[in-house]
């Protein structure tokens, strides 16, 4: 990855990927691995990267390989320009309605929404590796939510938040509202979703929607930091950290308990893990290979 350079370009720059193919889709949605990281780049800075349908289904294939890439440690959710993501763009997306394509009918906008929007952040949220978000300007509608289904936010500190549907008559959909009252609580989400006012960076992590707040310049350089450190973890712990605490906002007490005990005898199989308590015991630090 490249470091930032004061004097040009502000937004987070993936590693150039020399494997990429001449296909129009892999220039709009880049990728490139760099020490056990994936980066995912959104690449349509004049669009404020609204996110098309193909887009959308490259990325969810990029984090279903990151899943089960052994090289694959940690992954990076990024875009190029000033804006994260403005939303989903459904210009391009397969026809609804009809088997002959005719006029929409009761069941095609559900539809749409299930395996669009919300198979996109599940897909972030299943992701077996940690996530992070760099976010590096403006997050809309299902681009705010992209960025809040990750396990880490980082935010240079030009990002904006905007829970946009309102403003379009619109009920929040790719999650929003089972996302934000778990990270801010139901009154907050409701004022957030109600208003659609534009939440800055700075305030998002008063309220706890963001780790960390950055200066535009630091955000690459911050966002490789945190994700080599992942990459560098027991990534088998990780992966059932992640899952444990997802599912715990659903649980109660009693399962909650029973999911953390049998975590740990699944986790007690892996080498890392028996490679951590010997390096305690032997006094050194451990040497993880996400086995």
């Amino acid at each position: 990855m490249h470091s930032p350079d004061p004097a040009g370009p502000t937004e987070p720059t993936a590693p150039t990927d020399p494997a990429a193919q001449p296909d129009p889709l892999h220039s709009l949605v880049l990728h490139a691995t760099d020490n056990g990281v994936s980066w995912i780049t959104l690449n349509r800075p004049d669009a404020m990267n609204a996110v098309t349908w193909d887009q959308r289904e490259r990325v969810i294939s990029l984090l279903g390989a990151a899943s089960v890439d052994p090289a694959v440690r940690a992954v990076v959710i990024t875009a190029t320009g000033k804006g994260f993501c403005a939303g989903a763009d459904l210009r391009g997306a397969p026809a609804t309605g009809t088997a002959t394509g005719g006029e929409r009918v009761p069941g095609d906008v559900a539809r749409t929404i299930r395996q669009g929007a919300q198979r996109l952040i599940t897909a972030v949220l299943d992701c077996e590796k940690p996530v992070i978000a760099a976010v590096n300007g403006t997050a809309a509608g299902l681009g705010a939510h992209l960025a809040l289904a990750c396990d880490l936010v980082l935010a240079a500190e030009s990002a904006k938040f905007i829970e946009v549907f309102v403003r379009r008559g619109l009920v929040p959909d790719g999650g929003g509202a089972y996302l934000l009252p778990r990270l801010v609580g139901p009154q907050r989400a409701k004022e957030l979703m109600f208003f659609g006012d534009a939440l800055r960076a700075a305030d998002a992590e008063r309220m706890g929607l963001v780790n960390r707040v950055v200066a535009d310049v630091e955000l690459a350089a911050i966002a490789k930091e945190w994700a080599e450190r992942l990459a560098a973890g027991p990534t088998r712990a990780l992966a059932l950290t992640k899952h444990l605490v997802n599912a715990s906002l659903d649980a109660d007490r009693a399962s909650a308990l029973a999911a953390e005990a049998w975590a740990q005898e699944i986790n007690m199989t892996t080498r890392d893990a028996n490679e951590g308590v010997a390096s305690f015991v032997e006094r050194r630090t451990p040497k993880y290979r996400g086995l």
